[in-house]
């Protein structure tokens, strides 16, 4: 079912869980994740948004998102993802969608509160709710890029007055993380964030974990992390099923070709609910103890 309001999100800051936020581009994805949130029992955020729409377009792609999330019976967000346009934002919330990201991190500090609290305003007429950030990741969030390297990091007081001007639902942070798989293992800050916590009244969202250690991401969910974007792992295992499905036959059976992709991308988004919890789960911090 598709689920509206901060409710889901607002559960897990409380109670040491993340909310698994897919990238997904096309219904291999889309099917994959709702199913391994039903397999699971929490709920999920399908994020399908503004560089995936650039192969099926729009439209398409987000209907297809959103009547996968509605015949689910997971409780399932529609999220966009990284939109730097007011016009995509307002096309998506009237699509359906239950949460967007407003992307100002190219925009000087007043700007961006400007803009902010102007998406924060419109989403909440509409039911919705909006994640926005303050500056922005390294790395590519379609590929992995040999040599990426954290560009720069979130300071908690300029978090703490962003926050409280736009009154926004959800803060990505930058503490170390990028976007994609690196060739070297990347650190997050911890005591940035956990200083950011302590200035910042809204759930933390976390962008470019992949390749992160399962203890280094448990501790940043005890941290007040909320939400986690998972792209980088869900390509790899499409794309890895596919190519080993594909050199293993000689036939033209496309349905079983999607369907080995589909139950390979469910297993990889079951991994990664497995490290963020859910609801009626141990916290964060217990899970970390006992790992």
């Amino acid at each position: 079912m598709l689920e509206r309001g901060t409710s889901a999100l607002q559960d897990a800051w409380a109670n040491g869980w993340a909310l698994a936020a897919f990238s997904v581009y096309d219904l291999v994805q889309a099917r994959a994740t709702c199913d391994a949130a039903e397999a699971e029992g929490t709920p999920v955020v399908l994020q399908a948004g503004s560089n995936a729409f650039r192969g099926p377009g729009r439209a398409p792609l987000a209907a297809l998102a959103r009547a996968t999330a509605e015949s689910s019976p997971a409780r399932v967000g529609l999220h966009l993802d990284h939109s730097t346009e007011l016009e995509e934002i307002r096309a998506c919330l009237q699509a359906g969608y239950s949460s967007a990201m407003f992307d100002g991190s190219a925009l000087g500090f007043d700007d961006n509160v400007r803009l902010t609290r102007q998406v924060v305003a419109e989403a909440h007429e509409q039911g919705a709710w909006v994640e926005a950030e303050l500056v922005g990741f390294g790395g590519d969030e379609d590929r992995s890029v040999t040599g990426s390297a954290p560009v720069s990091m979130t300071d908690p007081d300029d978090a703490a007055r962003f926050a409280a001007l736009t009154r926004v639902d959800a803060l990505a942070v930058a503490i170390g993380n990028v976007h994609g798989m690196t060739a070297e293992p990347v650190h997050l800050d911890l005591d940035r964030l956990e200083a950011i916590r302590a200035r910042v009244d809204v759930p933390l969202v976390l962008h470019g974990a992949s390749g992160l250690a399962d203890d280094e991401v448990r501790a940043a969910i005890a941290l007040g992390v909320a939400k986690i974007n998972v792209n980088a792992e869900l390509r790899r295992a499409y794309l890895t099923a596919a190519r080993q499905a594909l050199a293993a036959r000689d036939d033209d059976d496309l349905a079983g070709l999607l369907a080995t992709v589909t139950a390979a991308v469910g297993r990889a988004a079951r991994g990664k609910i497995a490290v963020y919890g859910g609801p009626g789960r141990p916290a964060a911090d217990e899970r970390r103890m006992a790992a």
